[in-house]
């Protein structure tokens, strides 16, 4: 016999539309172009505006953001180009895949972000698409582009410090190439 907590073993009884409430954060899909495309000086997380369809299309681990950026016009936060794909069991009342959503910030945040975008060469890229706590967020940095120089380096960089971890390993288990 399984006890739940309370005398008599049975389960605590939830109210009418009461849900099991979701904790943590549940990665739905990651930018590594933007890591790769551009150095990242801030990031901030904002939520989204979304239709019903598009919750459940992301639900199913559906998305990309990999064309996606941000833009701020009239002192909001304007999400451009991510693909959410249209929930499979919709019907016409489905969702378009690459429309504008609206962000969700604090006013200073998009304050700080109007006068930051101002300057030569930053933008606004989202980094992650995620839940938190049941609702949707996106992690968006102000970022600035990285010259093919720039690229080619920390390419470099990142095989080198590889390598560097595989030696370390070899010689840690005792093997010599």
């Amino acid at each position: 016999m399984m006890s739940h907590g309370k005398p008599g073993g049975r389960p605590p009884r939830r109210l009418a539309g009461e849900m099991a409430r979701e904790r943590g954060r549940k990665i739905i899909a990651q930018n590594k172009k933007a890591w790769h495309d551009y150095h990242i000086e801030d990031v901030y997380e904002a939520g989204l505006v979304l239709t019903g369809t598009e919750v459940k299309s992301l639900r199913a681990g559906r998305a990309s953001l990999v064309d996606g950026f941000a833009t701020l016009r009239d002192g909001e936060a304007w999400l451009h180009s991510v693909h959410i794909p249209e929930y499979t069991q919709g019907t016409w009342t489905n969702h378009e895949p690459r429309r504008t959503r609206k962000l969700l910030l604090h006013k200073q945040e998009i304050t700080r972000l109007i006068g930051k975008t101002k300057e030569t060469g930053l933008t606004i890229v989202p980094l992650s698409l995620y839940f938190k706590d049941g609702k949707a967020k996106v992690e968006i940095a102000l970022a600035r582009g990285k010259k093919l120089h720039d690229k080619r380096q920390a390419l470099a960089e990142k095989q080198a410090s590889r390598e560097m971890r595989r030696v370390v390993v070899r010689r840690a288990k005792g093997t010599q190439d």
